[in-house]
Formats: structure tokens, sequence, C-alpha cells
């Protein structure tokens, strides 16, 4: 494992042999879509968690295993600390596409209050680290940028979702944080997405859920809904005043 804080060296410039290859690397599905960024919440798991990305050649597979690592560059590398931590990726022999894994630790924040703040954001920017194998991808899939925070957020994608994906208000109606926490509390779900184009109901690996299964787990919610307001003297309300609605 590599901790993002000790990931920060000078750069130098690699001698390249005719074999160098490039590599893009981005947040998003193996069919095309790509994320500007993806965001981890450090408030909303306890332990480690990881968030997860692809990489491709740009060119033939290679008759044996080919490694790379990552390197943070940018952002907030020391505020974060060793709660950040990547590893070696491996693409076997024979391919051109690897899916891994960034690790993040709440419980290793030097700070334990670092993004807390309403309106305060972090920011990591990694990109592949030089070894000779592989020269940078295409600009936009160069470097994997991931917002960090530490407090209960808004999904990006609550009112508009990129393009494949549908906008949560669509399922759940309008975005306040009391509905927020009482979705997490009631289902586990986290800043998930939801696609049309899925055939299994929850794909771990991307936090994907089919469409079918985000109805589902909106009528899951309306029946919990309806336990606590039933169970409680006072209706649920969110921050604002208003009724908690699905």
């Amino acid at each position: 494992m590599a901790i993002c804080l000790a990931a920060c060296e000078k750069n130098e410039t690699p001698v390249y042999d005719k074999n160098y290859t490039a590599l893009n690397v981005w947040f998003g599905s193996e069919q095309g879509v790509v994320y500007d960024n993806a965001t981890y919440n450090f408030s909303y798991y306890k332990g480690r968690k990881d968030i997860t990305f692809r990489a491709r050649v740009m060119g033939l597979p290679a008759d044996r295993d080919r490694q790379f690592q990552l390197v943070a560059v940018e952002g907030d590398i020391e505020k974060v600390g060793a709660a950040c931590e990547t590893e070696t990726y491996t693409i076997p022999a024979g391919q051109t596409l690897v899916t891994g894994k960034i690790y993040f630790d709440t419980s290793k924040l030097p700070n334990p209050e670092v993004f807390s703040k309403e309106g305060e954001e972090g920011t990591l920017v990694f990109r592949v680290k030089d070894n000779g194998e592989f020269a940078p991808g295409a600009s936009e899939m160069s470097t994997l940028t991931v917002k960090l925070y530490n407090r209960l957020q808004k999904p990006a994608h609550w009112d508009e979702a990129p393009s494949g994906y549908m906008n949560l208000s669509r399922f759940f109606g309008k975005y306040s944080r009391v509905k927020y926490q009482f979705m997490i509390e009631n289902t586990g779900y986290v800043d998930f997405h939801v696609t049309f184009n899925q055939s299994v109901k929850y794909d771990e690996e991307t936090n994907t859920l089919s469409y079918a299964y985000a109805n589902y787990i909106r009528q899951v919610l309306v029946g919990a809904l309806a336990m606590y307001n039933s169970s409680h003297e006072t209706p649920l309300t969110d921050e604002t005043g208003e009724l908690v609605t699905f």
C-alpha cells in the first residue's frame, strides 16, 4: 500500500522505450461514462472504505502482466495524511482494462474535523506514477480528482445526472438533509446512482441501482416513513420545517 501523504515526489523526465504505451484513467463505467470527479465523504463511514476507478491501455494487449501505481500530486495531501492509500495495480497479460480502488480510512484522519464545516471541500488529484511502462493518457483521462467531505452532503446527481443515469429527485423528491439521513439509515445506500442500463438490481462495484430497484427502494422508504410517523407524536420534518415525503 502507498500512503497518499508520501506520494509527492520530484518530477523527472522519463526515458521512454519503443514499447511505451499510454494509460487512460477515469471514474465511471467501462462502457464510456466518464465523471469529472468522484466524491468521498468521511462522515458516512467510521473505518476503511474505497472508491473505484478504471484504467485502460491505449494500444494492444501485452504478453505479460503490467503494473502501475497512482501518486497524489495536488490538493489537500497533508490534511488527508495516512487516511488515503493506493496500491500497485496489475493489468494482466492479454488484457487492456483493469478496475482499481483508492482506499480511505476515517479513523486515520490527522484531524477528525477536517472538511466538516459547511462549504468546506477537500480535493485530491492523482496521476499515474511514471515507471517507464506507461505514458499519460488523453488529457481528460490523465488524472483522477476526488472531492472530499466530512459531513452529510447532497449528492451531486440529486437534481441532474450524467447521460445514462437518472437524477435521484425523480425517485425521492425534493432534497433535504433530514430526508437523506433517513434514507441512509433505512437503506444503507449512500451517494448511489440509478440507471436504466443494468440487469442486476444493485452493482456494488459502481454503487449503482437499477431503475426497477430504485422504485422498490422508494416503496421501502414510504413504508419506513409511515412506520416512523405512526410511532412518533410529530411526523418527520426536515431542517426547513417541511414534512418529509417520498
